[in-house]
């Protein structure tokens, strides 16, 4: 983790799996077996994951100098299932060009 593209990516990921694990498996459960307490924590964690999403995104985008659109889609990518991983396989693309340049 040591450039703020590769600590985004890196919570991007967390950031989406906990989305995933609170959709398929926390709301299944509070809804079909009964345990909210499912929900309440696996909300909470994924609710931390997406604050610290939204820190690094911001650090990201000024490091980086994205454009406004890069900004939105990135943000927008935290909202969609999949999302933050699919943009991670992006990311990662233009993390390796970078490390190839060197200017990281």
């Amino acid at each position: 983790m040591k450039t703020s593209l590769s600590r985004f990516r890196i919570i991007g990921i967390a950031e989406g799996i906990s989305f995933l694990v609170l959709l398929i498996i926390a709301m299944p459960l509070k809804y079909y077996a009964g345990l909210p307490m499912a929900v309440k924590y696996t909300g909470w964690i994924h609710g931390l994951l997406f604050i610290l999403y939204v820190v690094a995104l911001v650090q990201v985008s000024f490091s980086r100098k994205w454009p406004l659109l890069k900004i939105v889609i990135a943000f927008i990518a935290s909202l969609i299932p999949f999302g933050t991983i699919i943009l991670d396989s992006r990311l990662k693309k233009e993390e390796q060009a970078l490390t190839e340049v060197g200017t990281i």
